[in-house]
């Protein structure tokens, strides 16, 4: 018999379909049924030696909210028996309704329950247990999960067990993890999490993967790439990182539609072992990077979502550096500015800041300046070492991507057409704080806006908080001139100041979308408390 081991997992919803993502512990058939009829059913696919299958629902009605159960081989596997949370249930938004985003990023797995947590409550727990005490209440519409769902690099005590009780742990990776099947166990060790387990079979997510999914710095530099791609052990971690991704987070992402004009998605279902269908796509991915499309938009009435790799799609040699490559740079202008007119906001979701604290941005672009030669050979070597040491490759890393975006952004929130928000969902950076723009010309006619919110269930240690803090100082500004001027690097197309935060904490950000308005609350984890809110403020009111 069938038994679910991980899931099921509600991804995408619209007005009458969605996506319900679930792990079986051998092949078999799987079926979503809901309360009204409507459903939809699947047969797993396999790779290496794991089951999945993603359910397409249908027949749904707008602004209606239908549990659900879960069968494999006919035989009920979700709801469990002894759960003590309501029915999952799939909510499908009605014309005109207000739209509520939730979102945040850097997610270490909580540990098993009763056992000490080293870092705090989790914001997923409290957001799980704030809804699940008022099923009929405010949940969000979809929860955004900005980067670092699993940290392939800081494990677990459990995970190294289980590791040193598979192969060598003094070897290299040593405590991280190597494979594909190392990689199920850091899913499994997060989405098994009873409230959070319970949270994503009854909330939308969008996800996007950030550095530590694979590994701390991912894709820094060139010289880092051809580091790494001269150990013994980075292929298998790449290329399981790329097919783990795929597998547990990106065929969620993507509608119906998307879905069935993916001819990789297609062949994966139509063989009986997939594995080196996946493992060949990931090979091109990490080969090619602009061969492979990891963003996606999502539209949610008049409410446009852009979730954007800032990872993979990296061009690295120096003197043509990108945060993007062409393909990508282009796929985000066009998504951006197709159809003036038909949203009222617009969300650009990327993993890294656009806006940071005005020291760390001139430090990262002097760095750049650096890296490219700027000042010579010798202090190109330099450069490198602090790019590396310091974690020196947001967005400002990348001047000319930077400017790009900053233009994007302004010519998107201006005209007759212009949404009433542009705003930038980021996280990465384990502290929250909202940042303004002021432009040197003409304002955009929307309001244009950074929004960062980290960690959901992480730490930060107190030298970053004091950093953090003054990176947004006056003198700090001083000094972030002097680093321009020594790279030679021109002021930034765009100003900004910080008006929230900077906020420390287990948290979480959610945006409410009102025609025109748009409101942002700020929640913290607290012990015993659930999630409390810091702060609240009307960010449009149009």
């Amino acid at each position: 018999m069938a038994e679910l081991r991980l899931g099921p997992l509600l991804r995408y919803a619209d007005g009458s379909s969605a996506t319900v993502w679930i792990e079986a512990s051998r092949p078999c058939s799987a079926e979503v049924r809901c309360a009204d009829g409507s459903g939809g059913a699947a047969r797993t696919f396999q790779v290496a030696g794991h089951h999945y299958a993603l359910i397409p629902v249908t027949g749904l009605a707008p602004g209606t909210t239908t549990p659900y159960e879960v069968f494999l081989d006919d035989a009920r596997v979700w709801p469990p028996p002894d759960s003590r949370f309501p029915p999952s249930a799939i909510r499908t938004p009605a014309d005109g309704a207000d739209v509520t985003v939730a979102f945040g990023s850097c997610r270490w797995a909580s540990p098993p329950t009763g056992e000490h947590d080293p870092v705090g409550p989790d914001a997923l727990d409290g957001l799980a247990e704030r809804i699940a005490a008022d099923p009929e209440g405010e949940r969000p519409d979809v929860l955004l999960l900005l980067g670092d769902q699993v940290y392939a690099d800081e494990t677990s005590d459990a995970t190294r067990k289980r590791i040193a009780a598979r192969r060598d742990p003094d070897e290299p990776p040593g405590g991280e993890v190597a494979d594909y099947e190392e990689y199920t166990w850091l899913y499994d060790e997060s989405w098994r999490d009873p409230e959070v387990r319970w949270l994503l079979s009854t909330v939308p997510s969008c996800m996007i993967f950030d550095d530590h999914d694979v590994i701390d710095d991912w894709n820094t530099s060139a010289a880092w790439v051809a580091d790494m791609r001269a150990t013994d052990w980075w292929r298998d971690r790449i290329l399981s990182g790329l097919m783990s991704y795929w597998v547990y987070q990106h065929l969620g992402n993507l509608s119906p539609a998307a879905l069935a004009a993916d001819p990789l998605y297609a062949a994966v279902r139509d063989t009986s072992d997939a594995t080196g269908l996946v493992r060949d796509f990931a090979r091109r991915a990490d080969g090619e990077p602009a061969s492979v499309r990891w963003s996606y938009r999502r539209d949610f009435g008049r409410v446009r979502l852009l979730m954007v790799d800032s990872r993979a799609a990296r061009v690295l040699k120096e003197d043509e550096r990108s945060m993007l490559d062409p393909g990508e740079a282009a796929w985000v202008r066009e998504q951006a500015l197709d159809a003036p007119g038909s949203y009222d906001h617009l969300l650009v979701g990327t993993s890294l800041p656009w806006l940071l604290p005005h020291l760390v941005h001139d430090a990262e672009t002097w760095n750049a300046a650096l890296c490219r030669g700027e000042r010579g050979p010798r202090w190109a070597r330099f450069g490198e070492k602090v790019r590396r040491a310091a974690d020196l490759e947001h967005w400002a890393a990348f001047p000319e991507s930077f400017a790009e975006l900053t233009r994007l952004l302004a010519e998107a929130g201006t005209g007759p057409q212009a949404p009433a928000s542009v705003l930038v969902l980021s996280g990465d950076v384990h502290h929250a704080y909202v940042a303004e723009t002021r432009w040197p010309g003409d304002a955009p006619d929307a309001r244009v806006l950074q929004l960062t919110c980290s960690p959901v269930h992480n730490s930060i240690p107190r030298s970053m908080r004091v950093g953090f803090r003054f990176g947004w100082s006056a003198l700090a500004r001083g000094i972030g001139r002097r680093f321009r001027r020594h790279g030679r690097s021109p002021r930034p197309p765009v100003d900004w100041r910080k008006t929230g935060g900077p906020w420390f904490g287990n948290q979480l950000m959610t945006l409410t979308l009102r025609g025109r308005s748009a409101r942002l609350r700020l929640e913290q984890a607290r012990e015993g408390a659930g999630l409390t809110v810091v702060t609240e403020s009307e960010l449009t009111s149009r």
